[in-house]
């Protein structure tokens, strides 16, 4: 397939320029969403450490339970979420990916992502997927399984924090898993550290860890094993921090995989190649990188992406993001020094993307055919729950991070946030942000071509 979609791209080098496209209607037609303070036990041969998760986000080790209230940070107005750490058990945290396939009982892969933010808080906190199941007539989200991810066969090639455990499971000090597919009765993960693929079973057991190439040279992140400090960015590694695999969808009828990092790689200047993502295709039938690669442009004020899906053989949906979060007609002052009933940088960029990656043109740019705006879903049925409705105006997905979406049908996708637990609000100053699923109405943006 990867020579078809050469050969497609060589054809449309003339074609619309990449960030040419039109705007579509959403409209919400379910809302769903499980409970920030939603928590797992871990499975009974884990080690005792694992039973107290969060111990180390203030940076020196605090194990007495719910001791410290979450924040949000500076940047985000400082407000506490209500929720405090460490956690007894493992918090199921925000979805950070979804399956394009759901599961035989109509459930939904998704995947938690490393625990606490980075390597060095999270070497308590399990690494996992799940199968949840939203409900949105009755607006609930079930956990159907977890599953938690191990390596007793050793195939990580690095010493993993649970090394000298019987059941190797692995911590978000290991990987920081952002993307998952199920492909021929396997999990592929996506993780943002190395940044690396991951083959598992579907039981969780670690089959292969692939290192990625592009143009036939191994990217590297700063939290990449064989990068030391000193290191200089853009020489030492290219992948930004945080700036790994976000998304990576699986092309239906192929072995494919195309995964795409969340934010611009680094050149050898240190700063950004330019306002672009690549994206790097992956046989999984061969387990070898192809070489075919590409490029997908970001809109203005957009900063990164949140997932990545097929919807046909050749059209994907991406979302794309800024850093803000919270509602714009809540946003503080220019100059405000009390930060504590708004929001200092909201939420104004958060899109679904609509692209083709069978029509790129000369230099590789994926072609954007249009999108809708999470920042303004119709909602005429009054389908937003109670305490999730914006303060004036459309329904809005006022989140940092929104990592979730996948095509329901032939008219509806469904979109989800990762709430950073207990980090992260969106809705409310001082309130933790739900994990919240949505499905929207958008056959316009489904159909266009």
């Amino acid at each position: 397939m990867r020579h078809t979609l050469s050969a497609l791209a060589l054809a449309a080098a003339t074609a619309t320029p990449a960030l040419a496209q039109d705007a579509f209607e959403a409209t919400l037609a379910g809302h769903a969403f499980l409970p920030a303070m939603s928590l797992v036990e871990p499975p009974a041969d884990a080690p005792r450490d694992a039973w107290i998760s969060g111990k180390f986000t203030g940076g020196a080790r605090n194990a007495a339970p719910m001791s410290v209230m979450g924040n949000t940070g500076k940047a985000y107005g400082g407000h506490e979420t209500g929720i405090a750490l460490p956690f007894i058990g493992q918090p199921m945290q925000g979805m950070s990916g979804f399956a394009m396939t759901p599961a035989e009982d109509g459930s939904w892969y998704t995947l938690t992502d490393n625990g606490f933010g980075n390597k060095r808080n999270s070497a308590d906190a399990m690494l996992f997927f799940h199968r949840m199941a939203p409900d949105f007539a009755a607006g609930t989200v079930e956990r159907r399984e977890t599953i938690f991810l191990r390596d007793p066969d050793n195939k990580v090639p690095f010493r993993i924090a649970y090394e000298g455990t019987e059941g190797r499971y692995l911590t978000g000090a290991d990987f920081d898993p952002e993307s998952i597919q199920v492909v021929n009765g396997e999990v592929w993960i996506g993780d943002e550290f190395g940044p690396y693929l991951i083959r598992a079973s579907l039981d969780g057991v670690i089959r292969e860890v692939y290192p990625t190439l592009l143009d036939g040279k191994e990217l590297r992140g700063p939290d990449t094993y064989t990068v030391y400090v000193p290191a200089t960015a853009g020489k030492d590694y290219q992948v930004q921090r945080s700036g790994g695999y976000e998304g990576m969808a699986h092309q239906p009828g192929t072995s494919m995989l195309w995964a795409m990092l969340e934010k611009p790689l680094l050149a050898e200047t240190g700063e950004i190649e330019g306002p672009f993502l690549r994206v790097m295709q992956f046989d999984t039938a061969a387990g070898a990188w192809t070489g075919e690669s590409a490029r997908f442009q970001l809109a203005e004020g957009a900063t990164a992406i949140g997932d990545f899906n097929f919807i046909d053989e050749t059209r994907a949906l991406v979302i794309e993001r800024d850093n803000g979060e919270g509602d714009p007609s809540r946003a503080c002052a220019e100059g405000a020094t009390d930060t504590s009933a708004c929001y200092p940088n909201p939420a104004r960029v958060k899109n679904i993307v609509l692209v083709d990656m069978a029509d790129m043109d000369e230099d590789g740019y994926i072609r954007r055919i249009g999108h809708i705006d999470l920042m303004n879903i119709a909602d005429p049925d009054g389908l937003a729950r109670e305490g999730m409705k914006p303060a004036q105006g459309n329904f809005s997905f006022p989140f940092f991070t929104i990592e979730d979406v996948a095509r329901v049908d032939e008219t509806h996708i469904m979109v989800a946030n990762d709430n950073n637990l207990p980090f992260s609000g969106g809705r409310e100053p001082g309130v933790a942000a739900h994990n919240e699923f949505i499905l929207l109405s958008v056959p316009e943006l489904l159909a266009a071509r």
